[in-house]
């Protein structure tokens, strides 16, 4: 007792002892690492700029005011950004200041004149590249301006002159009559880290010189559009866009150009354009204004895991080629629908979404070669690179072929018929039969009647007799891919066979 009696007290002296300094080792620490972007903003701050865009609508036709409670600049993006509508505007009085989101800008402004008045029609950012005015935002920022107005930090306002807009990336390139600017100091967007801190700024909702903070949540985020997205939890608002995603070094790393959301405000999901896809773009728009991308000229699809294991695939990867654009580079190549085009020039195509940005990023001209996976086996395809035309909107042939004759359905669920040769050639394909009826497994994954089935497995089918004879041996333990055609497109769909009846 005596022992453990000393020992008590000695630990509460050591205690007792140590209490004064707890106050300063408290302060002493750092407060769990956080990090300080205070001089990060005021490096890169004088570099961010305010985009507002007007439109020239006549006096005579002005529109009535907006909902109450709305400022006439401050959710035009929002409207049309996020509900796909402008927001309507109050009618301008000739020869009194233009509201909005500047805040008194301080630049000298022309009044409007009696027939014609400037109408807000959106807010955004931006940043400078270049001491001689090169600015770089998003292209729906400045989507459909008749003027374009740039205010920096200092409050100075230029107007803009456009040098180009890249629509399948969202960039464009203004440039202001300026000299000695502050700049922005360009990134590596491929040694972005996940979880690294990053920080936006701009002006959310015409709020200039706004600064929010968070971290990268993921990279290479597909979200249907031709790039690969930085997804931070960044606070990113109508206003944000094309404003910088800014490293702890000071660097640009991103766009902010796009949000997650299901009330049209920020929802914790930011998305950013990578700064490397972005300065190839800006590079071409500032040499040429226009961007030349190459085209090999077909249509793609992803590869599912059903897809994969049904044709043997080691792993769900690569690009499903759903249609082949009839005279074009990979038609000359020899790529076929229902290929899964697995690399380009020895570069692997890990999603279907790498595929149009390694042939968009290849010159014209360019002697490339495509391995493609076609019944079980690799095969290496030459192809010369065409350059990106505007998209055309192919139209099926609208005569209707000759009732077919009906027949019973078999495991797969399916009733098909022949397809005579001149309705194959029109339709500009080698072999196939039409589905006449569907029920089973069939219906349960989608198949319709009229779509034409032109290979089960590894078969190239040829005749409906042909069709039966094949799918009569399948086992209905495995899922087996038939290659279909519905309309203008390819793909794979994977069935199971049901069990054999009598």
């Amino acid at each position: 007792m005596t022992t453990f009696s000393v020992r008590k007290f000695l630990a509460a002296a050591v205690v007792a002892a140590c209490l004064p300094l707890l106050p300063h080792m408290a302060s002493a620490a750092p407060a769990a690492n956080l990090p300080d972007f205070t001089d990060l903003v005021d490096k890169v701050g004088p570099a961010v700029v305010n985009i507002r865009t007007t439109t020239r609508v006549s006096s005579s036709g002005a529109r009535g005011g907006l909902p109450p409670g709305m400022d006439d600049g401050d959710m035009s993006e929002f409207f049309r950004r996020f509900f796909g509508i402008p927001l309507p505007q109050s009618p301008q009085t000739p020869g009194t200041p233009r509201g909005g989101d500047n805040g008194g800008s301080g630049g000298s402004q022309d009044a409007p004149d009696s027939s014609d008045a400037e109408q807000n029609s959106g807010v955004g950012s931006g940043f400078i590249l270049s001491a001689d005015g090169y600015v770089m935002t998003n292209a729906h920022v400045i989507d459909d301006a008749d003027t374009i107005y740039v205010t920096l930090t200092d409050k100075r306002e230029f107007k803009a002159k456009l040098i180009g807009v890249d629509d399948r990336t969202d960039v464009a390139v203004v440039k202001i009559s300026a000299a000695n600017l502050p700049t922005i100091t360009i990134g590596d967007s491929n040694k972005v880290r996940v979880g690294e801190w990053v920080v936006a700024i701009g002006s959310p909702f015409g709020l200039e010189n706004t600064v929010t903070a968070g971290i990268v949540s993921a990279k290479g985020r597909d979200t249907g559009d031709y790039l690969p997205f930085i997804q931070t939890d960044v606070a990113v608002n109508p206003g944000n866009s094309g404003g910088p995603l800014i490293n702890m070094q000071g660097e640009v790393i991103g766009i902010n150009s796009q949000i997650y959301s299901r009330t049209g405000g920020f929802m914790g999901i930011s998305f950013a354009i990578p700064i490397d896809e972005a300065m190839r773009v800006a590079d071409q728009l500032k040499a040429s204004g226009k961007v030349v991308r190459g085209r090999i000229a077909v249509a793609i699809g992803e590869v599912t895991k059903d897809v994969a294991d049904s044709l043997g695939l080691p792993k769900a990867q690569g690009a499903l080629v759903s249609s082949v654009e009839p005279g074009g580079p990979a038609d000359k190549a020899g790529v076929q629908p229902g290929d899964i085009i697995l690399k380009f020039n020895g570069h692997s195509v890990d999603t279907a979404t790498d595929l149009p940005r390694m042939v968009g990023d290849t010159k014209p001209g360019t002697k490339s070669t495509i391995t493609v996976w076609r019944k079980g086996q690799t095969r290496e395809l030459p192809v010369t690179i065409a350059e990106m035309q505007p998209d055309k909107t192919a139209k099926a042939d609208a005569k209707k072929p000759p009732a077919p004759k009906q027949r019973a359905t078999n495991v797969l669920g399916l009733a098909v018929s022949d397809i005579p040769a001149d309705q194959l050639k029109a339709l500009k394909l080698r072999n196939g039969v039409q589905i006449d009826a569907v029920d089973g497994p069939a219906a349960r994954v989608g198949l319709q009647k009229g779509d034409i089935v032109l290979r089960v497995g590894d078969t190239d089918i040829t005749s409906a007799k042909q069709f039966d004879d094949v799918t009569s041996h399948l086992d209905p333990q495995k899922m087996v891919a038939l290659l279909v055609r519905r309309g203008e497109n390819t793909q794979f769909v994977p069935i199971r066979p049901r069990s054999a009846q009598k």
